[in-house]
């Protein structure tokens, strides 16, 4: 098989794909912050890394995928007020929520999905390891990351310090050494979650839940960080700071991965506009399966604008897939990989060149179908977690009729071609091309696929 080839977003280069240990591969996805149900914009990043752990799975003995779980943050903190719920109430409902519509879009569970509140004491003993490392300083309740002590900060986003303070919106507070300063700790009051620290009653900065919890689960230095595009600055910039400042590494992950920006219609996506679609808002009128590919269409370092075309492109597309592998009777009991398929997604994930190796075995299939391309057809597609359903299940919910009026009426067509009815047959054939149902006479029997 094809090595693995990722575009590192340190580098900026595609670059082989090189495992600390081959047989045990660490992956850290940066999960939801859990204060209402996930977007389309979150959606996207899980399936994107979704299909890499599938490759990755593929490819080696074993993957520890670790995506982490926000369930402390200002947000959280403001919508339970909102709600006039309690904190852990509001985090385990929308947690659900998560869970339930990536599920929907075939999405698999992570390895490890460790909750930010529960590792509350590996984020202390971090903290405590920077400030004996002098890369931190207590003040006034707080604890904050000397930026300055680092001088590789903004490798990742590759910007000098100076350029990143002036984009930044940097919170100045008379506490700090330098405005550039990030909190690693900070105070709570009565009414907002805390917990007791050296530095008093208070809780985690965002940042360092990431570096602790990753460290715990993966190592000090792991293979494979992923996340949006938007996390690169400041968030993941500053976890590999205090990651490597804490543990005195060279480096907190070999590569860096991060998909592009989400837009609706050419615009950011918000609220105000009008135009924030949740995963929720779209399984109501669309198959989860469908949602998934619409999701992969674009590549996923890309920018992707969301349409309404997107969908119907997709379900299209599932609609023909489904459709090969419908013209093939018999069961398939063993799937197979097309060395185009995988070799496409060894190519930093190249969704759309893995689409169109499916749409040639497709091809195929429509010409003359056999149990070997549609062995090949399916099993390549489940690395994209496509195809994971019977053509009859998927066409039950695409057809005005269900799959067991469709065998009745296609039982009575064979019933009238054995006795001559040919005039019958016709008119049943007829019927069902009405419902959308086309028939293919083979050899073996008759198979059917929507139009």
């Amino acid at each position: 098989m094809t090595r693995i080839q990722l575009t590192n977003t340190i580098t900026h280069k595609k670059e082989i794909f090189t495992p600390i240990n081959p047989q045990h591969i660490g992956l850290y996805v940066c999960g939801p912050t859990v204060y209402d149900r996930p977007h389309i914009g979150n959606a996207r990043s899980a399936i994107a890394f979704d299909v890499l752990y599938r490759l990755l799975k593929q490819c080696y003995p074993k993957v520890t995928y670790v995506r982490n779980v926000t369930d402390v943050d200002d947000k959280i903190n403001a919508r339970a007020r909102d709600l006039n719920i309690s904190i852990r109430t509001l985090t385990t409902e929308t947690l659900a929520y998560y869970h339930s519509d990536i599920a929907a879009l075939s999405g698999l569970q992570p390895d490890i999905e460790p909750r930010a509140t529960e590792h509350i004491d590996e984020m202390i003993a971090m903290i405590e390891q920077l400030i004996s490392n002098r890369h931190a300083y207590a003040a006034e309740g707080h604890v904050l990351f000397d930026v300055q002590s680092y001088k590789n900060y903004g490798t990742l986003s590759r910007k000098n310090q100076d350029d990143l303070i002036a984009g930044a919106r940097i919170e100045i507070a008379p506490y700090k050494k330098n405005a550039a300063d990030f909190v690693l700790w900070k105070p709570s009051d009565a009414h907002t979650p805390g917990w007791q620290s050296p530095w008093g009653y208070g809780r985690p900065g965002w940042h360092i839940e990431c570096s602790a919890m990753s460290a715990k689960y993966l190592g000090q230095t792991f293979d494979i960080h992923a996340g949006g595009v938007d996390l690169v600055f400041p968030h993941h910039e500053n976890e590999v700071a205090q990651s490597c400042c804490a543990h005195d590494t060279q480096r907190m992950a070999n590569i860096w991965l991060h998909n592009g920006h989400l837009t609706v219609n050419g615009e950011k996506m918000s609220k105000s506009l009008g135009n924030f679609i949740t995963v929720q808002d779209l399984l109501k009128h669309h198959d989860g399966e469908v949602i998934r590919l619409a999701l992969l269409l674009t590549h996923y370092r890309q920018p992707l604008d969301w349409t309404d075309q997107q969908l119907v492109h997709a379900k299209n597309m599932l609609d023909r897939f489904y459709g090969a592998l419908n013209l093939i009777a018999e069961p398939i009991k063993h799937e197979t990989l097309s060395p185009l398929v995988h070799s496409a997604l060894a190519d930093d994930l190249n969704v759309p060149g893995a689409l169109a190796a499916l749409h040639d075995l497709a091809n195929q299939m429509y010409k003359e179908p056999t149990i070997e391309i549609a062995s090949a057809l399916k099993g390549s597609a489940a690395l994209l977690g496509l195809l994971q359903r019977s053509p009859a299940e998927w066409f039950q919910g695409s057809s005005n009729i269900d799959t067991i009026e469709i065998d009745r009426l296609i039982a009575a067509r064979h019933k009238a071609k054995t006795e001559k009815n040919f005039i019958e047959s016709d008119k049943i054939r007829a019927h069902l091309l009405e419902k959308g149902i086309i028939l293919r006479d083979t050899p073996t029997g008759t198979t059917w696929r929507c139009a």
